[in-house]
């Protein structure tokens, strides 16, 4: 306790001096620092480096180690880029949004929310997610983010109105049930990351060769509640210009049998996941320890 008192006033400073300095630099100055500050952390301060090549040996056994090096400095390059823009949500007008983002799928959602029943817009720790939720926003459809809280109240407090500068609901963890049905029954999207390991509340699913225990609360809301289920990721064309896709996933008809057709709808969106790590490896979150929980009987890869 003693130690946070310390500690979380400083990890704030810290933060919000940060925000504010990519919010006073010209956008393009302040990638560029981005990249920098994702290049020093991947070869000085080494934060999860090794986290981030063993996964990366284990999914691409049939690359160089050489080749997964590159993509290993390139995940810390993106990601600290897309923090920059993460940072920059209030000084990001929709006009520059729109000059240097372009959009492949919009009428899956406009057929998402033709059905009138909302819909879960499912996505993952992947390319400048954050800004995608903003832009989506932007282009006037309805978007709450489902999210954590953290451990730092004020840095909790500072993302969360980071996001609300540009229109986008905040539904926290605590209240996930109640709060995500009534947003789908006023026809918005949720947004939901669910791509990190679930622990033993998770239903185990293939994500790039391995089982890995994956969050079914996407799949859970969209057969309890008829709900569209889409997913959309945002891939960085160069340092400022991203193209957003989206995709419609099928949801099926319940079978009576709920941990099946919780399972195959999870399967689902995350072999769409799947597809675009494989495309574009370096937007991904390597730092986490994606495969963590095993299977039950398994006790290796």
């Amino acid at each position: 306790m003693i130690k946070r008192w310390f500690s979380h006033p400083l990890e704030y400073l810290l933060t919000i001096t940060l925000v504010r300095c990519f919010q006073l630099l010209p956008r393009d100055t302040a990638l560029h620092f981005g990249d920098l500050l994702g290049r020093f952390t991947f070869r000085f301060l080494r934060f999860r480096r090794e986290v981030v090549l063993e996964n990366l040996r284990v999914t691409f056994p049939e690359k160089s180690e050489s080749e997964r090096l590159v993509i290993a400095a390139n995940t810390y390059r993106n990601l600290a880029m897309s923090l920059v823009e993460y940072a920059r949500l209030p000084v990001t007008s929709m006009e520059e949004m729109t000059e240097t983002i372009e959009i492949e799928g919009r009428e899956v959602l406009d057929r998402a929310l033709a059905g009138a029943k909302g819909a879960v817009l499912v996505t993952g720790h992947f390319g400048s997610w954050e800004l995608m939720g903003a832009y989506l926003t932007g282009l006037g459809y309805p978007v709450s983010f489902l999210v954590g809280e953290q451990k730092n109240k004020a840095v909790d407090d500072l993302m969360n109105q980071l996001r609300r500068t540009k229109g986008i609901g905040i539904i926290k963890m605590g209240a996930t049930l109640r709060r995500v049905i009534e947003a789908l029954k006023k026809n918005q999207f949720v947004a939901m990351l669910s791509d990190q390991d679930a622990g033993s509340h998770g239903v185990f699913v293939d994500f790039l060769a391995r089982r890995a225990s994956t969050p079914f609360g996407p799949a859970s809301f969209a057969l309890r509640t008829g709900a569209a289920l889409v997913t959309g990721f945002i891939l960085r064309q160069d340092l400022s210009q991203h193209r957003v896709i989206l995709e419609e996933v099928i949801v099926p008809s319940p079978s009576g049998d709920r941990n099946r057709d919780l399972t195959s709808l999870t399967q689902a969106y995350t072999g769409v996941l799947e597809k675009y790590v494989r495309e574009r490896p370096d937007h991904w979150l390597w730092l986490h320890r994606r495969w963590k929980t095993r299977p039950p009987l398994q006790s290796s890869y």
